[in-house]
């Protein structure tokens, strides 16, 4: 029997159709607020509570954008478009910065399986994708992304 880790994420665009995304504290890179599920929570309960440890914002869960597996990992990952509610952006324990980026602007160093989240939710506001999400994993991404040492 196979088991998957199972992960969510939110993408969130701010009046202008700018998104939002957190530099993380353990690493050099920008991402999507979202994480992996605890026991007994779903997807978007997942969502919510991640974005709020990330950011400091609370979020209400719109829709699905997309599933997306890694097939090398065993991992699904789940997707959704949110809209703030409440909270303030702040420094958390897992991100030192959140702030939101013009879809033109976005950080040289964001995981690129994040950015092509963000097209999708940009892109195919209709219905949601489900596809394969290959390429290395984020700490294997940024080791590639800065070169040899």
């Amino acid at each position: 029997m196979t088991t998957f880790a199972i992960g969510s994420f939110a993408v969130i665009f701010d009046e202008e159709k700018r998104v939002l995304l957190s530099h993380r504290r353990d690493l050099d890179i920008w991402n999507l607020p979202g994480g992996s599920l605890e026991s007994g929570e779903l997807p978007t309960e997942a969502a919510i509570r991640e974005t709020l440890e990330e950011t400091g914002l609370e979020i209400k869960i719109k829709r699905l954008i997309g599933v997306y597996g890694k097939p090398h990992r065993n991992e699904l990952v789940f997707v959704f478009t949110a809209k703030v509610i409440g909270g303030k952006i702040q420094r958390t324990s897992e991100a030192d910065q959140s702030c939101f980026f013009h879809l033109n602007k976005i950080p040289e160093n964001t995981i690129p399986k994040h950015k092509e989240r963000i097209w999708d939710a940009f892109e195919n506001p209709s219905k949601p994708r489900f596809s394969w999400q290959e390429g290395s994993s984020a700490r294997e991404w940024l080791k590639d992304l800065n070169g040899p040492n």
